[in-house]
């Protein structure tokens, strides 16, 4: 080969080795596997490490302005992976940037070796303005964001900040503030939160946070911003092809120029094998800190240095002994060779009363629990089609589990001691006794708030099947945010399994969510929700086949009711609803829904209750915590359930159960000041504690209960008022509450009222 021809070669592999390495905007659907970002406008920008997309054109979940960052994966080889979040965005005051009323994208470097794209939106009278940066062979995208205050008065007391909010697999909080789902950010052990699988990371990183929110998906910064000034924030996205966290600590030690010591060693197992894929997790001041994925039984990860605790395991392995190692510059070792074999638990559940299979929950109440999620659940069901039956493969140890079938509301649930030597089966038939069964009364429970995988839920239809079945609800349900796409899968389900089937949708812009069914299936959604009004999600909602309409969460802070007392529901109060949720996840707020439906019933308007959990993770949350039970007569179908809301025969329960001599919904035609009864048979797994009879919004009776019974009769006698309504509200020995529609009552007849049948005592 002549020196010229050498010299050629060289430098055209250096041009293909410089292009493969570049970083590059494209512009149009996003090449991102299972990407959002699929219009023409949008913007992805792709490096040899991971590719990110903003939304120019394509609608943002819940309602987020545009020109969020909606899909982010890593590149592995060449090749571009799934997308892994729904979107990573700039918060300005623990919520979205609304109201709204323009968004600008500018690519300001194209590459080949830096790109840098500037995003601008309103936020009332402040300016927020982000830079996504990505560099050549970087693992992560840099992000600054200023919020500016352009109007005349201060912004008090904002928590803005940067947001990391994953479609699929784990999040591992901000380390030292496991636990903490939201509040003050004190004494974390580092500046990060990370979302993760067995077979990709995304790290955010943000030195500024002193708070958190939804379990550290959000981080913010506590900030009053006075008119004229501006709050800027800094916070890098690093994507990892796996689940080790090892770079994401070394990331950590460049930037904050630690000091830092290598800490390697192996791992075996009792057999003195090594483990193939050892995980190691690194403790600090007795917290959750890190850990690191080895192979072939060896490890190694980069510690800042300190005091920490060690242990290893691996899937469906015991842990280790924990070893407590003071890390120094340099060379730190520390072996683990005790690991006992994954074995297995095979449950059968079964009723006490007639042998037949039950649907259930299995937990572990003691022994190990895998902190890292990918190596092993904590939850488990029984299957769909082999009803009664789970296997479940776990490490060597003792155990306790609870398993449950409708624990809590139609029996208890058990507690049931497990053995399990490496290698080893245990085979434990556990029998459960339910007390209580309401559809023998005509009454049909479902959880009408619960997503499956869809946006940021990470349940799989069938797993949504298992608990909510497992929970003790008689109709399956799903309400995915502004996607029918699960619809098909969950019929399928039903109709094998033989249960009715509800299908719903959570229409989500950023005032208000509202959840419609039942839709007619095969249905597609035909808004772009972040710009809607409250008519044209009702029109829509209509025009998917729904018979109800329930506004969710109604007094949360971006709660359709809370947006419409701030003037920024667009379209303001729209009467066309039917449905008020008490909801999980907002707790406090049950009282709120319930008197303001005491406010509309006083006014005369049937608008009705109803209730969900907003499931989002079927393995750390409950399906029908809270639930709505409805009376059908005759054959139960999504379409009398539905009817039966509409018309208000239903209440709504955290526990006790509940069978009213006259139908809730139902109107009562007396002769004004013509003595009544108004009687209901109740039941409680854990014992009642007090009811309190609501007329026209004030308590009319109330009655302490002695000795916490499970069952007991009660009746109110009245006197007829010339018109007016009673509901009843009941609390159980924990403190849960069911609360009832009115039973209306009206002077101006004597028509038969509709009698139900009483529960047996």
């Amino acid at each position: 080969m002549t020196k010229g021809l050498l010299i050629a070669c060289l430098m055209a592999l250096a041009a293909a080795c410089s292009a493969q390495a570049a970083v590059r905007v494209l512009v149009g659907p996003t090449p991102i596997v299972k990407g959002d970002a699929r219009a023409a406008g949008d913007i992805t920008v792709v490096n040899e490490k991971l590719a990110f997309a903003l939304a120019v054109q394509s609608p943002v979940p819940y309602g987020v302005a545009r020109g969020a960052l909606i899909d982010l994966a890593p590149v592995t080889d060449g090749t571009i992976g799934r997308d892994r979040v729904v979107f990573a965005d700039f918060i300005p005051n623990n919520w979205s940037a609304w109201p709204n009323t323009y968004q600008h994208v500018d690519i300001v470097e194209k590459g080949p070796e830096r790109v840098q794209i500037r995003t601008t939106r309103d936020w009332g009278k402040a300016t927020v303005v982000t830079v996504y940066v990505l560099e050549a062979n970087s693992d992560h995208v840099e992000i600054r964001t200023t919020l500016r205050n352009g109007g005349d008065v201060a912004l008090p007391n904002l928590l803005s900040g940067l947001t990391l909010w994953p479609n699929s697999g784990f999040m591992f909080g901000v380390p030292g503030l496991q636990g903490v789902p939201e509040g003050k950010a004190d004494a974390p052990l580092a500046h990060r939160v990370v979302a993760y699988d067995e077979d990709w990371a995304i790290a955010l990183h943000a030195d500024y946070f002193d708070h958190i929110g939804d379990g550290s998906k959000d981080l913010y910064a506590l900030t009053t911003v006075a008119p004229g000034q501006s709050v800027s924030f800094e916070g890098w996205l690093q994507v990892r092809p796996s689940g080790d966290l090892a770079p994401v600590v070394r990331a950590e030690i460049e930037r904050g120029h630690l000091a830092a010591g290598s800490v390697h060693g192996v791992v075996l197992g009792r057999d003195a094998k090594p483990i193939a894929q050892p995980v190691v997790v690194v403790e600090k001041q007795g917290k959750p800190y890190a850990w690191v994925v080895g192979h072939g039984g060896r490890y190694e990860i980069e510690l800042p240095e300190g005091e920490y605790s060690l242990y290893a395991t691996a899937k469906n392995t015991s842990q280790s002994r924990k070893l407590a190692l003071h890390v120094r510059r340099g060379s730190n070792r520390a072996d683990f060779r005790d690991l006992g074999a994954p074995g297995r638990v095979e449950f059968a559940v079964t009723n006490a009363r007639d042998g037949k299979p039950l649907d259930a929950r299995i937990v572990i109440v003691e022994g190990q629990k895998p902190f890292v999620e990918f190596l092993g659940r904590q939850t488990f069901f029984t299957e769909l089609e082999a009803q009664g039956r789970a296997v479940v493969p776990i490490a060597p140890g003792h155990y306790v589990f609870s398993v449950s079938s409708g624990g809590g509301f139609l029996g208890p649930s058990r507690q049931v001691a497990v053995d399990i030597a490496p290698g080893g089966v245990d085979r434990p038939h556990v029998e459960l006794t339910r007390l209580f069964d309401p559809p023998a009364a005509g009454w049909y429970a479902a959880d009408l708030h619960h997503h499956a995988d869809q946006a940021e839920a990470v349940t799989p239809p069938a797993d949504l099947a298992r608990s909510q079945l497992a929970a003790g609800l008689d109709l399956l349900f799903v309400s995915d945010h502004d996607s029918t796409v699960n619809h098909q899968a969950l019929q399928l389900i039903a109709d094998r399994r033989g249960v009715p089937f509800i299908p719903g949708v959570e229409l989500s812009p950023s005032w208000g969510h509202f959840n419609a069914y039942p839709l007619t299936l095969g249905q597609r959604l035909a808004i772009d929700t972040s710009v809607a009004s409250i008519g044209d999600i009702l029109q829509e909602a209509r025009r998917q086949g729904a018979i109800v309409v329930q506004v969710n969460h109604p007094f949360i802070p971006y709660g359709y009711f809370t947006s419409v007392a701030g003037g920024v529901a667009p379209g303001g109060f729209n009467p066309g609803f039917d449905l008020m949720e008490i909801n999980q996840s907002a707790p406090d707020d049950d009282d709120k829904v319930a008197h303001a439906l005491w406010d509309f019933w006083n006014a005369g308007k049937p608008y009705y209750l109803s209730a969900g959990t907003d499931t989002h993770d079927v393995w750390n949350f409950k399906s029908g915590e809270v639930r709505v039970l409805v009376h059908v007569d005759g054959q139960i179908t999504a379409k009398s359930f539905a009817e039966g809301l509409k018309a208000g025969h239903a209440y709504v329960t955290h526990g006790p159960l509940i069978v009213p001599s006259i139908l809730f919904g139902d109107r009562l035609k007396v002769k004004t000041g013509e003595a009544l009864a108004l009687g209901f048979d109740l039941e409680s797994v854990d014992g009642l504690k007090s009811l309190e009879l609501i007329g026209a919004g004030v308590i009319a009776a109330n009655r302490i209960l002695e000795g916490a019974p499970q069952r007991m009769h009660v009746d109110f006698p009245l006197t007829a008022p010339r018109a007016a309504w009673y509901a009843l509200v009941v609390e159980d020995v924990r403190g849960k509450r069911a609360y009832t529609n009115p039973i209306w009552i009206d002077a101006a007849g004597t028509d038969t009222p509709r009698i139900t049948p009483a529960a047996t005592p």
